[in-house]
């Protein structure tokens, strides 16, 4: 028998593959589709339970030994760059920001293909044509932008090239950083540490108290640079804390210290804050 109601979105749970972070490890996902008059709502309120958009999905991290992925987010109000990030904000400074409705182009697309093959050519999304991409891109159920930085021309340039660019959702919290990429050939001026003062500052403006990260991982190479910005705060069982010490933070790799997904599921609070019942 079913206990939940009719109203409440499904939740199903992903087939395990490689894990993309941790070696040696399986990763498994929970996920439920965001559509209809509530995705905003949706979104919003599972943002804050750990969960991450990728087009018109919601998706938390549900691996059956493992509690390695830890959402992030910075606390705008009590955020201090570190000097190693003001120096990057200067070396930044001529870069102009664009925000832009969700619609991809092919200055977008060229940039993204050169930063997957320069950062990530044997990532998930390396074989992502320019149809992915726009689905990616514009298929968003929420409010969301794209975030463009450009520079000043070079010689014999007629327009700012592109930069950076960041997919950005709005949420009733804060803003969420859904995907960002940058030109590899400015790796020295830290583009993806300046995106993300930046958007410190995009929240700041705007009155709204978080930056989501996405997830930051304890021991992974890839996701470690998170754990660098002060204020950040992560969501380990079942709210948000304080990082502290990152070296505190280990992901376990006993499977009985996972909840069944029928547990994690019956947790899960809905936007007018009833919980979801177990399936």
């Amino acid at each position: 028998m079913r206990h939940t109601l009719p109203i409440a979105p499904q939740f199903y749970v992903t087939a395990p593959q490689a894990c993309p972070y941790l070696p040696g490890r399986m990763e498994r996902k929970l996920f439920t589709a965001l559509q209809g008059e509530a995705a905003e709502r949706l979104n919003d309120t599972l943002s804050k339970q750990g969960f991450r958009r990728s087009q018109n999905v919601l998706y938390r991290p549900s691996c059956a030994d493992c509690q390695a992925c830890l959402s992030a987010r910075i606390r705008v109000a009590d955020f201090e760059a570190t000097r190693s990030q003001k120096r990057a904000q200067r070396r930044n400074a001529h870069l102009r920001r664009e925000p832009t409705s969700p619609w991809a182009t092919e200055e977008q697309y060229a940039l993204f293909r050169r930063y997957l093959d320069s950062r990530h050519a044997d990532g998930g999304m390396a074989d992502m044509d320019i149809f992915e991409f726009a689905a990616m891109i514009e298929e968003t159920p929420v409010k969301s932008r794209v975030v463009e930085y450009s520079a000043d021309p070079g010689p014999g340039e007629r327009r700012r090239p592109l930069a950076a660019v960041c997919l950005t959702d709005v949420l009733d919290d804060g803003v969420s950083m859904v995907y960002s990429f940058y030109d590899p050939e400015r790796e020295k001026d830290s583009l993806g540490t300046y995106i993300i003062l930046d958007h410190v500052e995009i929240a700041r403006a705007a009155g709204l108290p978080y930056v989501y990260l996405g997830y930051w991982v304890p021991g992974s190479s890839k996701m470690g640079y998170k754990a660098r910005f002060s204020a950040l705060e992560i969501y380990k069982g079942g709210r948000w804390q304080d990082i502290g010490d990152p070296d505190d933070h280990s992901g376990s790799t006993h499977p009985l210290s996972v909840d069944p997904i029928a547990e994690q599921v019956a947790k899960i609070t809905l936007p007018d804050t009833r919980p979801i019942g177990k399936a």
